[in-house]
């Protein structure tokens, strides 16, 4: 019942990102007053609709994408009124023809002023982009709730366990024929604090990790317990780890792509892991770091779709930071409400929790994909806005004549390959996602 419940609350977050996304380009769009005639959330066969005023609002039965029907999307042929010309032998030309006399069919009279492409550049780049910007406004909005209410786990330098031996594989606590851990011989306990590493104070457990990795063979340790303090001495292990700066970050990759590598102190203590809350200023690096690391998926979306691919055919593990598919996002919702993410989260709060982070995660998704300029999505309106403004601006600065709209209907053979590579892609990432899906925890 949890795993369902996961996956319903998943189901939701999507359908509501969703609907919020084209409440972004619908709203604009009255306000600017296009006819809009249809406001869908999803695709194919209407399951439930109804008429208020002159668009009509409704759920369709593929809960993957949705649309708002704005009239006059596509200009009409300059010179001859957009009327289809039948003796062109040509079948992309007859497409495309095909689809913007079914653009200006709608057209009324009277909709002379209302329709898009009479819009100015502004406020169709407006139109266009609130849709993503809903979605972006949605990830902050999660985000910050999540971050002010719920905070970020943050590890302390106060002890929460000690390991009995030197190697974390051996599981027989007495340490028969090992050596005890670096920790354990130098006489930690649970709930020490540590406040200074060889002299140098530290206030949380990235710079306690720093001192101890520059410490040597040994190290001396301040620590804190029962309200006095106390100085131990560690003989610390060495051994091969990635190094890190002082911010807790990689020092770098090596050749390989992996991360630097060296050898450095082992002790043997595990920190105690607390949820702060943070302020407002917090959220917006979060939220950088966010988009940054969503664009860098898209960036790289060949590549990984091939890593998708060879991992589905093949013996690969799949790519953890690698794209998912609706079925694969609502399985991880599934799985966090149920086990909470392998045990980790302990309490449901945290669970849901989680949640509110993937409907982010997916939010800053929607936003930054739909911004890509192609058609059909949004950024490829965007894009033909922003050219027939670069052209009138020319051609005002030269008091050349102002030329007409940027003709996007031209691009509808890209936006049906783009649309045929949506759908290759995404029965791709389902079926990878049944048949190896991403293992997150």
């Amino acid at each position: 019942m949890l795993y369902l419940l996961g996956v319903l609350i998943m189901v939701v977050g999507i359908a509501a990102s969703i609907a919020l996304h084209e409440i972004g380009h619908l709203v604009p769009a009255k306000l600017f007053r296009v006819r809009c005639t249809q406001y869908m959330v999803g695709f194919g066969p209407t399951l439930w609709s109804t008429r208020r005023g002159e668009t009509e609002y409704g759920v369709k039965a593929i809960p993957l994408g949705g649309y708002v029907r704005m009239i006059g999307m596509f200009p009409p042929r300059a010179g001859d009124g957009g009327r289809l010309r039948a003796s062109s032998s040509n079948p992309m030309h007859l497409m495309i023809e095909q689809a913007r006399e079914e653009s200006l069919e709608e057209v009324r009279p009277e909709d002379h002023d209302r329709v898009f492409y009479r819009l100015p550049v502004w406020k169709r780049v407006i139109i266009m982009a609130g849709g993503p910007l809903m979605n972006l406004a949605l990830a902050f909005g999660l985000m910050a709730v999540l971050l002010m209410s719920h905070g970020v786990a943050v590890a302390t330098p106060s002890i929460s366990t000690v390991a009995t031996c030197a190697n974390t594989d051996v599981e027989n606590e007495d340490c028969t024929g090992q050596p005890l851990s670096p920790a354990a011989e130098a006489g930690f306990e649970v709930g020490d604090t540590i406040v200074e590493v060889d002299g140098t104070p530290v206030q949380d457990w990235v710079s306690t990790t720093y001192a101890i990795q520059n410490a040597g063979e040994q190290a001396t340790f301040l620590v804190e317990r029962d309200g006095a303090r106390q100085t131990l001495t560690a003989d610390l292990v060495l051994r091969e780890r990635p190094l890190i700066g002082p911010d807790g970050e990689a020092l770098g990759l090596d050749d390989d792509g992996d991360p630097i590598t060296g050898r450095v102190g082992f002790l043997g203590a595990s920190p105690t892991v607390v949820m702060e809350k943070q302020p407002l200023t917090a959220v917006p690096p979060v939220v950088g770091e966010m988009f940054t690391g969503t664009a860098g998926i898209v960036l790289t979306l060949p590549q990984r779709l091939v890593d998708v691919s060879q991992a589905a055919f093949g013996s690969e593990e799949r790519d953890p930071d690698g794209p998912m598919s609706v079925v694969g996002v609502g399985r991880v919702a599934g799985e966090v409400t149920q086990d909470g993410a392998g045990g980790a989260l302990e309490t449901m709060g945290d669970r849901m929790w989680l949640l509110v982070s993937l409907v982010a995660s997916l939010n800053m998704a929607l936003f930054v994909f739909n911004l890509i300029p192609l058609l059909p999505l949004d950024g490829g309106h965007i894009a033909g806005a922003l050219w027939e403004g670069v052209k009138k601006t020319w051609a005002r600065v030269f008091g050349r004549p102002e030329p007409g709209p940027v003709d996007t209907a031209a691009a509808l053979p890209v936006a049906y390959v783009v649309a045929i590579g949506l759908l290759g892609m995404t029965a791709l990432l389902i079926y990878a996602d049944i048949v190896r899906p991403v293992q997150l925890f």
